[in-house]
């Protein structure tokens, strides 16, 4: 059973990316849920460390295996900077995410996990505008393989190929005060072949998205949600002609210690609805300190 799972790239786990035999056998890069409320709006100038913890768990996958579940959990330290240099009239920035996953799979009686370092992301071109309504940004940013990655295993900590992410948001006021707001942050993956499966995954659109109230200066509450879709089939021999998809739904709260320069946020999505993936519950806690 090991060999014909491994040989079929049942499973592949990057910040809680899946993939199956008959469903397409990569999913994106990008580990949706991992922004909610606010989450199109970068900082003002200066130098970040924030730090991901993720948590992902699943026992529904409709069409999948019988006694399937998967727990998944990521660690990424995310360094950002945000220079005072002014493009187009807004801030330039860069940063890196350097992740760390374990993961572990459960098909029938079957059991494997893995740990690692995941794919690196860089983003060396971000612009952010700050007005007094509303938040823009945009990045361009690339996928590295440079986690561990065997098409024989049924657990990878990368996903063994290069892929480039557009990105585009807004969080936009709907009162004087700015106790209110909504925000929605768009990413689209395009990928280039994996050299060891002779796979070109298919591209993928994220969009995260939050409707929050301000409760105090230092407090928002909120929903948040996403839907991750693939755009395009895989290409390639053995190619699946699916495209999976899923949305998720849940309950966030913010903090912040201006004195202390330091910010928290803690959001739990439920998947309500998938195709040809896992369905299930993310956790998302995020820590972020300014220099």
């Amino acid at each position: 059973m090991n060999t014909t799972i491994a040989r079929l790239s049942i499973f592949t786990v990057l910040l809680g990316g899946m993939a199956m035999a008959q469903p397409p056998r990569e999913q994106p890069h990008y580990p949706n849920g991992v922004e909610g409320i606010k989450g199109a709006t970068l900082p003002p100038p200066g130098v970040y460390l924030r730090d991901y913890n993720y948590f992902y768990t699943a026992d529904r996958f409709s069409g999948g295996p019988p006694g399937f579940e998967v727990f998944a959990y990521v660690q990424a330290p995310r360094l950002i900077w945000i220079s005072p240099v002014e493009l187009f009239g807004g801030y330039y920035g860069a940063d890196v995410l350097i992740p760390l996953a374990y993961q572990e799979v459960k098909i029938g009686s079957d059991r494997w996990s893995r740990f690692g370092l995941g794919d690196i992301f860089v983003e060396p071109i971000t612009l952010s505008w700050h007005r007094p309504g509303y938040h823009l940004g945009v990045g361009y940013g690339l996928w590295a393989p440079s986690g561990e990655f065997d098409p024989n295993r049924v657990v990878n900590p990368g996903k063994g190929y290069l892929g480039h992410m557009l990105t585009a948001g807004a969080t936009v006021y709907l009162d004087e005060a700015r106790t209110w707001s909504v925000s929605a942050l768009n990413r689209y993956e395009l990928n280039h072949e994996n050299p060891d499966t002779k796979i070109t995954p298919g591209q993928a659109w994220t969009i995260e998205w939050g409707i929050a109230k301000t409760l105090q200066q230092t407090i928002d509450v909120g929903v948040a949600g996403y839907a991750q879709i693939q755009t395009t089939r895989e290409r390639g021999m053995g190619a699946s002609p699916n495209r999976a998809w899923v949305y998720g739904l849940g309950p966030e709260v913010n903090f912040a210690f201006p004195k202390l320069t330091f910010f928290a946020s803690a959001r739990y999505v439920y998947e309500i609805d998938a195709a040809q993936r896992p369905q299930g519950h993310m956790v998302n806690v995020t820590l972020t300190k300014r220099f």
